[in-house]
């Protein structure tokens, strides 16, 4: 049997960890997003709404439980638990300090829609067009779920 020696050790070490961040970002890979059936939800219509009218709908949160896993976790963690990288959806009341649950739900709309972009780079994909306004509100029930523990 072979023994590395210290110094061979040392430089494989540091070539995992240097290649690990790496990995990781390229591991998250570029993810078609997934279809959301919102058929057992009312239809919205075309107007988008300023207010989530799914809040505390046991339906919408079960859609918005499954369109969150295949559509946002990926970045945003599962059972919506950041890494500290993406925002912590967990937080979205606490952190940003709407005063009222209508301007902390357009604010959602608005990211969710139009994304993220800062100085050019994409920091969060928009999802108007591929995600329904029904799919879109399930998720922001489910992430009403999920509040942090105190």
């Amino acid at each position: 049997m072979r023994v590395l020696s210290q110094k061979k050790a040392k430089q494989l070490g540091a070539a995992i960890l240097l290649s690990l961040p790496f990995g990781l970002a390229m591991g998250h890979g570029d993810v078609t997003p997934q279809a959301v059936n919102t058929d057992s939800l009312p239809d919205l219509g075309e107007e988008w709404r300023d207010e989530n009218p799914f809040r505390g709908n046991e339906e919408a949160i079960r859609i918005g439980t499954s369109a969150y896993t295949q559509n946002c976790a990926r970045c945003h963690g599962l059972d919506a638990i950041s890494g500290g990288i993406t925002p912590d959806l967990r937080k979205l009341n606490d952190e940003f300090e709407f005063p009222d649950k209508a301007e902390s739900d357009q604010w959602f709309m608005e990211r969710i829609r139009h994304g993220a972009v800062v100085d050019g780079r994409v920091y969060m994909p928009p999802f108007e067009g591929i995600l329904s306004q029904e799919a879109m509100w399930s998720i922001r029930s489910y992430l009403d779920t999920r509040k942090l523990e105190e």
